[in-house]
């Protein structure tokens, strides 16, 4: 982490075309990750943005300023390496998705549940060809296998730059429907993120807001919206 602190050396930033895919120059030096390897990604536009990030930087380099070199970062250094396993992993969501598993009360939250959440299980049923089951109550129940599984054969399609993107829209929302609804642009990504926290938004309202709750509600929210950003780079 220490190379992270270092003060600005450059004074220039700039995309250059490799074949296929695109570098970031500091000066005419090209842009290594924290691994040491080339930091090479597969659009202009994604470049750009990284590039973006760089060229704005202060005296003194801030990470937190940068979304898109972290996540461009941990698809080269990280994904890459680990496809299938990161990719296992997110299907598992849709075995307890979020919108799968209903309150059993009081009223108003199941009628909002059902109004925000089951549009979105439609939606997966003409666009992913799956219907998950919908539960009441918290125990655990498999869905389909072949529903799975056709969601799995869609993750593990995916590039490495998608599959980190994914990873955030899935994790953060903790539902792979939802991942799935942001990422193909069913709904925006905002809006998607509102339907995610739905009871948490329903709590606030019968007993009041929690500063530090809505401050990190915030920052996932943001860390949401750049995954959908940074996905539709890819």
């Amino acid at each position: 982490m220490s190379a992270w602190k270092q003060k600005r050396f450059w004074k220039t930033a700039a995309v250059v075309a490799q074949g296929d895919e695109f570098a970031v120059e500091l000066d005419g030096r090209r842009l290594k990750t924290p691994a040491k390897a080339p930091l090479l990604v597969p659009t202009r536009a994604m470049a750009d943005a990284v590039a973006a990030e760089w060229a704005a930087q202060g005296q003194v380099i801030n990470p937190l300023s940068m979304p898109f070199t972290r996540s461009a970062n941990a698809a080269i250094d990280k994904v890459r390496h680990q496809h299938g396993e990161v990719a296992d992993m997110l299907v598992e969501y849709g075995n307890c998705d979020l919108l799968c598993y209903r309150a059993t009360g009081p009223g108003a939250l199941t009628a909002l549940q059902s109004e925000h959440w089951d549009p979105a299980l439609d939606w997966a049923t003409e666009a992913l060809d799956v219907r998950l089951k919908v539960r009441s109550g918290i125990i655990h129940h498999h869905q389909d296998p072949a529903d799975i599984a056709r969601l799995s054969a869609r993750v593990h399609a995916m590039t490495p730059f998608q599959l980190a993107a994914f990873h955030d829209l899935v994790g953060l929302s903790g539902s792979l429907i939802l991942g799935f609804a942001a990422a193909l642009g069913w709904r925006d990504a905002q809006t998607i993120w509102q339907i995610s926290r739905l009871d948490e938004s329903w709590q606030q309202e019968q007993w009041g807001p929690d500063a530090q709750e809505q401050a990190l509600a915030e920052t996932r929210k943001q860390a949401f919206v750049h995954a959908k950003q940074f996905f539709d780079r890819c």
